[in-house]
């Protein structure tokens, strides 16, 4: 039975033209004309008997021939899909038909806009104004393709001031959706509404302006519609949409309704046209604080800035602020919320050294520009723009941002604490912080040490409280020991040194009688007028320069982060100012206070001043090492170190910046070497220049467990009074906080 099944199987094979099939150890060998014999890895096919000639083979049977593909001919498309085309660029979500509809209602002067939403703005938007309204003629017109009131030419395109302009939004939106219009202007006797499906046009009643009614978005094209996102996100995003509007135009009142809830509700702060420049400033902040919260405000700076033909105002938030996402920065350019790599590159950058870590800044910055400087139609959207000249812009929002977050804020703190009244439960405490002696000091600014001649040292800084006039040691000689170099503020243990001692002394309480009185600003450090004989050895307890200085008026007026009066685990300056206490990193404002110094040296133009050594301070160094070394021999110049081979695998150091004289030179050009050899200097110099400063501060500025005086301490309080950006170190870290009376009060329960 089996030759009987092996010779029907030879012939079934010859018909496939396969040759010959032989049976050998139980599986099927097929012999083609062409092939040698192969033995088959997959078991013996199973064969089922059709009827009693035929067999059939349980294999896989041959594919199908590809279809034949036909050419379609070009031709136009339906003035429809070429709608729904267009509706997909323009309507992605239900809060692009709230951007669109929120637009042309700005555009029509527009100072209330209400929208009402439904199942997220997916079953119902509508969108009403109090604008100019659109004339019964022209209602149909409205909802054709590319129909605009906004431009008439191509000067006009290049020249766009309004917030649209394609004339795409109401035909892409009515070919998705069931749309209605509702408008009256204010010289027709009626409204009338439009229905975009029908085209009926009938009289209907409402007040001056327009209503935008849409239903059902993506009702006809269902694969849209299943791509959106639950209720919850979809309102989300509509309110963040009408949000964005709100920032930019404080002069029109907005309204957010859901499901017959009202949502958010944002009133106008100002009326155009009866407010100054300055009630305008106001207006925005008011609008800021509505929108993002008071705390937006209060952690944030005015922005006002002006270069060329670009203008740059809003508020830039403090570093204490920053957020790990970028979800509070807001851009603006001619009141049209944009997305621009420029401008929020241009941002950045002005945190660069003022920021920790990966954090986020937060902003709401509006730039004005000639509209025929930027394109703004790049994208259907509108949210991008290109500019004509973008370093330019880049340029004066990097400024603006830098100038207003530079300005220390410990002064303005304290006039704000100032003209706040003060709490119950610290007004008993107010005779504390008053001075026991009578004022005699008056301040004035003096001329600012110099720190190219010699080492940065932070007891150098004491000389610039120093009283005009006092006796000074010689200022490239040590100070004795536990003496301070002509401060202020000298300790009792100096009281009784003679003043023609080798050591400093201490400085005498001058005659208010031989100068102009001048009171603490909060912006330049202070001098007083000459010393009299009679008060130099006076003990400090008795002293009365400890006391706060007084103002041109007389009045007693206090220093931002106030005097010295403890240091904690040789880290931590303690102050006591009118508020309450502030805690000072004298580490990091140190670091900051000598990083402002040598960048200011470097942008006058001239060289970081470099010391030369006596002794070369040679060290091992790594190929890479000396290879940057003598490539960027130049660079190394400005920043004032010269830095040679001195073998094949030896550096030499042979000099170093003056104000860091007194550092470890090995160390510093080891850090600066490798940062040179992370950033190409010739396309980065600011940047890689700026870090390299900031590493060399770091290893100039004073370090923990350094114990100093009250001279010292004092001094550093004022030079970070008095410093920009001192309130953070060049890596983002605070220098100092502030204890309120009231925060100190609540840890221990008074007056509860």
């Amino acid at each position: 039975m089996q030759d009987e099944v092996d010779e029907k199987s030879d012939k079934f094979h010859e018909k496939a033209g396969l040759g010959a099939a032989r049976k050998k150890g139980g599986r099927i060998i097929p012999i083609t004309p062409h092939l040698s014999p192969i033995p088959l890895r997959s078991p013996r096919p199973k064969i089922r008997w059709v009827n009693d000639t035929t067999p059939f083979l349980a294999a896989a049977q041959p594919a199908s021939s590809p279809p034949t593909t036909t050419r379609r001919p070009i031709r136009d498309l339906p003035d429809e899909l070429i709608s729904q085309i267009a509706a997909g660029e323009v309507v992605e979500r239900p809060a692009s038909v709230v951007r669109e509809l929120v637009d042309n209602a700005l555009d029509a002067g527009a100072t209330q806009i209400t929208v009402r939403l439904s199942a997220g703005g997916v079953r119902l938007i509508t969108v009403e104004d109090d604008g100019g309204g659109i004339p019964q003629e022209e209602l149909p017109v409205a909802l054709r393709r590319h129909a605009t009131s906004k431009i008439t030419n191509l000067n006009d395109l290049e020249t766009v001031a309004t917030m649209g302009f394609r004339g795409e939004a109401l035909a892409a939106i009515a070919s998705v959706s069931e749309m209605a219009l509702l408008s009256r202007p204010a010289a027709q006797a009626s409204a009338f509404l439009l229905d975009a499906r029908s085209g009926e046009l009938r009289p209907a009643a409402r007040s001056t302006g327009t209503t935008v009614e849409v239903k059902e978005l993506f009702f006809s094209t269902p694969a849209r519609r299943k791509f959106l996102k639950t209720d919850a996100t979809e309102l989300a995003h509509c309110i963040e949409s009408v949000r964005r509007h709100a920032l930019a135009r404080p002069d029109v009142g907005f309204a957010i309704w859901h499901e017959g809830k009202l949502v958010e509700q944002w009133r106008a702060t100002f009326v155009p046209g009866q407010s100054d420049v300055q009630d305008a400033h106001d207006a925005l902040a008011r609008r800021l604080s509505d929108v993002l919260g008071e705390d937006f405000v209060t952690q944030s700076v005015a922005v006002q800035h002006r270069v060329g033909p670009v203008t740059v105002t809003g508020r830039a938030g403090l570093p204490d602020a920053a957020r790990s996402r970028p979800d509070h920065q807001y851009c603006y350019v001619n009141g049209r919320f944009v997305r621009d790599k420029v401008l929020t590159h241009a941002a950045r950058s002005a945190y660069e050294d003022v920021l920790h870590g990966h954090k986020q800044p937060i902003y709401a910055l509006y730039v004005e520009i000639d509209p025929a400087r930027v394109d703004v139609n790049v994208h259907p959207t509108k949210i991008e723009v290109r500019f004509r000249d973008s370093r330019e812009v880049h340029q004066a929002v990097r400024h603006a941002v830098e100038n207003a977050l530079a300005a220390p804020r410990a002064a303005a703190l304290a006039a704000a604490a100032a003209a706040a009244a003060p709490s119950p439960s610290t007004a008993g405490d107010a005779e504390h912080f008053k001075p026991q002696a009578p004022q005699t000091p008056v301040w004035k600014a003096q001329a600012a040490i110099k720190f190219e001649e010699r080492g940065h040292r932070v007891e150098d800084l004491a000389a610039l409280w120093a009283p005009r006039g006092a006796p000074s040691a010689n200022p490239m000689a040590e100070p004795a020991s536990g003496a301070a170099v002509g401060g202020l503020w000298a300790p009792s243990a100096q009281a009784g040194a003679s003043a023609t001692s080798s050591g400093p002394t201490t400085p005498a309480i001058p005659d208010a009688s031989g100068a102009p009185a001048t009171g603490w600003d909060g912006a330049q450090p202070a001098e007083v007028a000459a010393p009299s004989a009679a008060s130099t050895t006076a003990p400090l307890a008795n002293n009365p320069s400890t006391a706060w200085p007084v103002g041109r008026d007389g009045q007693e007026t206090a220093w931002p982060l106030g005097k010295a009066v403890a240091q904690l685990h040789g880290v931590y300056i303690l102050a006591e100012n009118a508020q309450g206490m502030v805690v000072v990193d004298m580490h990091a404002a140190h670091e900051r206070i000598v990083y402002e110094r040598l960048k200011a040296q470097v942008d006058s133009g001239a060289r970081i001043a470099s010391q030369p050594l006596l002794i070369p301070a040679t060290f091992a160094a790594t190929p890479q090492e000396v290879a940057t070394a003598e490539e960027s021999a130049e660079v190394l110049a400005t920043l004032g170190l010269e830095v040679v081979p001195f073998s094949p695998k030896t550096l030499a150091v042979r000099a170093v910046p003056t104000t860091l004289a007194q550092g470890d030179p090995v160390e510093l050009a080891r850090s600066v070497l490798a940062e040179l050899a992370a950033h190409d200097a010739t396309t980065v110099v600011q940047r890689a220049r700026n870090e390299i400063l900031g590493t060399m501060a770091c290893h100039g500025a004073v370090r923990a467990n350094r114990k100093l005086t009250i001279d010292e301490m004092n001094a550093l309080l004022r030079q970070m009074e008095t410093t920009d950006r001192s309130d953070q170190c060049n890596h983002g870290r605070p220098t100092w906080r502030q204890l309120s009376m009231k925060e100190l009060d609540a840890l221990f329960l008074r007056g509860r």
